[in-house]
C-alpha cells in the first residue's frame, strides 16, 4: 500500500444517471512536487466491472499535488442506448433530439500529505459530475 514518505490514490465511478458502475472509463495520473513545479504523467487504467481503477501507478516521493484525468465522453458514447433507455426525460434527449455529454472530460486535482490514501470518487453523469474524498 502507501509508505510514510508517500501518498496513495484510488477512484471509482458511479454513473448516477443509470444508478451504476462506469465501466471502461480511461482515467490518467500526473503528480506534481510544489504548486509552481511541471505535471509528471505517471500513467494510467481504466474503470473495471465495478467502476473501479485498482491499478493506478503509485505516486512518487515528494509529491505535492495529484491530477485525476476522466476520458468520459467515450463512456457515454458507447453507452448512448443505455442512456437513452435510462433517460427517456434527459435534456439531451427532450430538446436536442440527440445523446450527448456536456462535460467530454473530468479533471480534477487535490492536495495531498505523504502516508495518506486518497480516495477520490467521480459521480458522472452527462450534464454535471460530483467528487468528494472518500474511505
Amino acid at each position: 500500500m502507501s509508505s510514510s514518505t508517500t501518498a496513495s490514490v484510488s477512484t471509482h465511478i458511479l454513473d448516477t444517471s443509470i444508478g451504476r458502475p462506469a465501466v471502461g472509463v480511461a482515467v490518467q495520473l500526473a503528480a506534481r512536487s510544489g504548486a509552481s513545479a511541471d505535471w509528471q504523467a505517471l500513467g494510467g487504467s481504466a474503470t473495471d466491472a465495478d467502476g473501479r481503477c485498482k491499478d493506478l501507478p503509485a505516486l512518487p516521493a515528494g509529491t505535492t499535488h495529484v491530477r485525476l484525468d476522466f476520458a468520459v465522453e467515450p463512456y457515454f458514447e458507447r453507452s448512448d442506448d443505455k442512456q437513452a433507455d435510462a433517460q427517456q426525460d434527459a435534456p439531451a434527449n427532450r430538446d436536442s433530439g440527440t445523446t450527448g455529454v456536456f462535460f467530454p472530460e473530468v479533471a480534477i486535482t487535490f492536495a495531498v500529505q505523504p502516508g495518506e490514501h486518497y480516495h477520490v470518487p467521480l459521480l458522472l453523469n452527462p450534464f454535471g459530475y460530483s467528487v468528494y474524498r472518500g474511505s
